[in-house]
């Protein structure tokens, strides 16, 4: 019997961008069910709710049928166990990336040795991308346009109060 290959894409997606979608678009036909999972991140000061967050994820991947949006808090190994989860998709956009996630992937399957982790090399196009300089960009009033999923750039441009 072949069982139901379920992965994990966690991240903060504050907010989610081109770059992301490009990883859960690619992710999803590798796996039978793909969980995207807002972090709760006490560290960091979001520019969006983790509700928000969701929404923007919900709305961005609608043509895709099994992908599930959700959220969690705590450890991903904890949260991949109790989802059944067997794998981890992790975004990497260049080698200072790597050894940070390098670093995650062993903790968790230390944790959780039935997990593992894959890592996807993002596109070319969208190697310098992420959250924070979009976050940047449009708060001083630049276009997320190219950036961000279409879908969701009046979201930011509202939330930042610029018009990019």
């Amino acid at each position: 019997m072949n069982e139901m290959k379920t992965a994990i894409y966690p991240g903060s997606f504050d907010p989610v961008t081109l770059g992301h979608l490009d990883i859960i678009r690619r992710a999803s036909v590798m796996f039978d069910r793909l969980i995207v999972a807002v972090m709760h991140n006490q560290n960091k000061q979001p520019m969006f709710s983790v509700r928000e967050r969701m929404d923007f994820l919900r709305r961005t991947t609608e043509g895709l049928p099994n992908i599930e949006i959700t959220s969690f808090g705590g450890l991903l190994a904890d949260y991949a166990k109790q989802q059944g989860a067997c794998a981890v998709v992790k975004g990497l956009r260049a080698v200072s990336d790597f050894e940070y996630e390098f670093q995650m992937a062993l903790a968790n399957r230390k944790l959780n040795p039935e997990l593992d982790t894959v890592f996807l090399m993002t596109s070319a196009e969208y190697m310098y991308l992420s959250s924070s300089v979009v976050k940047d960009i449009a708060v001083h009033g630049g276009s997320v346009a190219g950036f961000v999923p279409d879908g969701i750039i009046q979201d930011i441009v509202r939330r930042t109060g610029k018009d990019g």
